[in-house]
């Protein structure tokens, strides 16, 4: 009786888990570059009553007899497909169409993202709502000169920039890295990943656009966060029921055990 309340506990946790990867994806719904969590779940270890024994001596093989003990946390993994995209008509919006992410640096720390919601400092240098620098091909500090009087981003990264005189500069290529298992970056908030030893850095990721099989660059838009809110329900709807069920296995548990207990009286 008691291994089937901890096995409805163990459930009732891990509902509770699934609802908070859910309410994190509906939270971010409308963020930039946003790529949602899914949460896959593993059965924990069993308790063998009787083990497996062999035919022989005049009769057939039996299977083991075994009794689940409750489930458990298998994986939190992100799910990287590309999200749909928004027309914004601002020139440091920039989106990927296709693979890579772009690397951003603070101090001599590199991260990743897809938010392509960039500004320009006091210091003319491109940079992230976090004031980290966009990173150009093969490293250093994209940055638009005081004397340009327009600037312009091609697909292929290359920013350029006029000045006053209409002759125009190239500044440099925006970087692209792309990883072999994008779902082995980890979260560091900011819409930012940082790498891990899983992820699997394809070449030095400060290669430009096109390399590695990466995208190109769209500017004036912005990639939206992938999270499908019909679905984010459906997946609600099932870890709340789940939830429900995990609690009658421990009412009804309980119930059988107040009866062993009215046997005494």
């Amino acid at each position: 009786m008691l291994r089937s309340m901890y096995a409805g506990i163990s459930g009732m946790k891990n509902s509770q888990t699934k609802l908070d990867v859910i309410g994190n994806n509906i939270a971010n719904v409308n963020t930039s570059g946003y790529k949602k969590s899914n949460i896959n779940f593993q059965d924990m270890l069993s308790q063998t009553t009787s083990a497996a024994q062999g035919p022989g001596n005049g009769r057939g093989g039996i299977n083991a007899s075994q009794v689940g003990l409750g489930s458990q946390e298998g994986a939190i993994s992100n799910t990287h497909t590309p999200g749909s995209r928004q027309t914004t008509n601002n020139p440091l919006d920039f989106a990927i169409q296709g693979d890579g992410m772009f690397v951003v640096q603070e101090g001599d720390t590199n991260y990743y993202t897809r938010a392509g919601n960039f500004y320009l400092d006091a210091g003319g240098n491109i940079v992230n709502a976090n004031g980290y620098y966009l990173q150009a091909e093969g490293g250093g500090n994209l940055t638009i000169p005081e004397n340009a009087e327009s600037f312009s981003v091609q697909p292929d990264g290359t920013v350029t920039y006029t000045d006053a005189n209409e002759n125009t500069e190239e500044v440099g290529r925006i970087a692209l890295a792309k990883f072999s298992n994008p779902a082995g970056l980890e979260k560091v908030g900011g819409s930012l990943y940082a790498a891990t030893n899983n992820a699997g850095l394809v070449g030095t990721g400060l290669e430009g656009p096109g390399a590695n099989g990466t995208g190109e660059i769209i500017s004036g838009a912005l990639e939206m966060s992938n999270v499908d809110l019909s679905e984010e329900f459906t997946e609600m709807i099932t870890a709340q029921r789940s939830f429900q069920a995990n609690t009658r296995i421990i009412t009804t548990s309980d119930e059988i055990l107040q009866e062993l207990v009215n046997l005494k009286r």
